[in-house]
């Protein structure tokens, strides 16, 4: 059953152009995908630098727009930078990508590809519908791999139970791991362009390819 999102009508009135592309699906996590990690090594690590190159990290595509939404919202994009913008500037580094299974390293794949943030979630974790809405005065989550991460005015994405994952950084709760079955991946955008559209096809290809997904559905709330 596809699940039901919603944008928050607050965050829609401190930056308009909010949307989410979701793909939703069946797949059986493995720890790697070959295949995967030699087209980012091959090519995607050197798109990156090139675009670092052309723009500066924080003037590439959809990462300057996340950057000024972030503002918006009252947050400091150079405190707590979009998980896209510290993917990219990891690739600057030199550092390359952590490895945590296919369905996370499509994400990453997705994200250094359109400049957006892209989180994954299991469905069977998420309690009821969700709203994509901004962080509330004092609210935290155990981060992934982190202590309690402050999320006051960060876009966030919420179930009934309170938030469970940003556009910078996941909480534990629906994290995926190798016994997620049905997964929500969300592409979270905030450009006034058609890049999210591009993102969502390519993006749907590359989890059939590299992670083996199933049953796909994917769309945008606006």
């Amino acid at each position: 059953m596809k699940l039901e999102l919603v944008i928050d009508e607050a965050m829609k009135q401190k930056w308009q152009y909010t949307r989410v592309g979701c793909i939703q699906y069946r797949t059986e996590v493995q720890e790697k995908s070959e295949e995967l990690w030699k087209h980012l090594k091959e090519k995607v690590y050197k798109n990156v630098r090139d675009n670092i190159f052309d723009y500066g990290i924080q003037e590439i595509p959809n990462i300057k727009e996340s950057r000024a939404a972030y503002k918006a919202f009252g947050k400091d994009p150079n405190r707590y930078r979009v998980s896209s913008e510290a993917l990219i500037r990891r690739i600057g580094q030199g550092k390359g990508l952590y490895m945590v299974n296919t369905v996370v390293d499509v994400n990453n794949l997705i994200s250094l590809q359109s400049g957006f943030s892209v989180g994954s979630y299991d469905t069977a974790n998420i309690k009821g519908s969700l709203v994509f809405r901004i962080g509330r005065e004092g609210e935290t989550y155990k981060g992934i791999g982190k202590d309690e991460i402050k999320i006051e005015y960060l876009p966030v994405i919420a179930d009934e139970e309170g938030a469970l994952g940003s556009s910078t950084s996941d909480s534990e709760r629906a994290m995926i791991t190798k016994d997620a079955v049905e997964v929500l991946t969300l592409i979270y955008s905030f450009s006034n362009n058609t890049d999210l559209e591009q993102a969502l096809k390519y993006g749907k290809e590359y989890l059939e390819k590299y992670a083996e997904a199933k049953d796909v559905e994917s769309w945008i709330i606006a």
